[in-house]
């Protein structure tokens, strides 16, 4: 009898891993720093994927010696899996290294829908090329809005080691325990104990918000800016609040 399941097959998914922007190329520096990070949530950091953005220190002109700094996140147990805003030295050493290099998202690549060009004077155009830009512009696309993603309703516990990803909100009607970490591109609802850790807005949405009837986390983020439970004030026990972004800073609020 034939064997007909496929020995493979590709799946689209959306992968979260932190991004670390360089702003110096002094290693002992960038050394100590991640120390320093990774100290107020060691178990947030181990292990972890990496993204490496060098747009910041190549606005600077700072030359930076790629291989060294990928030994130096490899030590410190990051794993890297991607550059962008590279030069094209360090994408040659990012590619010697196998590391992918992320295009896609750079600076200038943006194209802006809607936008009005500058409006400029050009001289007479002959009548081939005037029928041809009418024809384009009959056949031009007519943009469509985006979707809005749907929320996620969660309604079992979410247990130590699992991992929750929703594409808009997550709506999560039991405890999270330690260990575990729950993600949202929008806003995250805990209608219980949040323990573990909990990231909102994590493609870059910096109006996204948590709340949690009881906020126990180890790690909290919005849009890549967070706290660990070091910075919690334990007062907002057992208390429902709020966690919002505000000039780079989380603010816990109670819900009164």
């Amino acid at each position: 009898m034939l064997n007909t399941t496929p020995a493979l097959e590709f799946k689209s998914s959306t992968f979260f891993a932190p991004i670390l922007i360089l702003y110096t190329n002094d290693l002992a520096a960038i050394e100590q720093t991640l120390h320093e990070k990774i100290n107020l949530a060691p178990e947030f950091f181990k292990d972890s994927p990496l993204i490496i953005d060098l747009r910041e220190l190549n606005k600077q002109n700072q030359d930076l010696d790629f291989t060294q700094i990928i030994q130096l996140l490899r030590r410190v147990s990051f794993f890297p899996v991607g550059i962008r805003g590279g030069n094209e030295s360090q994408n040659k050493q990012a590619r010697a290294l196998f590391i992918p290099i992320d295009t896609v998202r750079e600076q200038g690549n943006t194209i802006t829908v809607g936008a009005e060009a500058p409006k400029q004077e050009t001289a007479p155009q002959p009548a081939a090329q005037l029928e041809t830009a009418a024809i384009k512009e009959l056949v031009r696309p007519i943009p469509i809005p985006p979707v809005a993603a749907t929320a996620t309703l969660v309604t079992q516990p979410i247990r130590s080691g699992q991992r929750i990803y929703a594409a808009g909100d997550l709506i999560i009607l039991s405890q999270v325990s330690a260990g575990a970490e729950i993600m949202a591109e929008g806003n995250i609802h805990v209608y219980n104990t949040l323990r573990g850790r909990a990231l909102a807005g994590v493609h870059g949405n910096t109006a996204a918000r948590i709340f949690c009837f009881d906020l126990q986390a180890e790690l909290i983020s919005i849009a890549g800016d967070y706290k660990t439970s070091e910075d919690l004030n334990k007062q907002t026990y057992k208390n429902p609040v709020q966690i919002y972004l505000q000039n780079h800073a989380l603010i816990i609020k109670e819900i009164a």
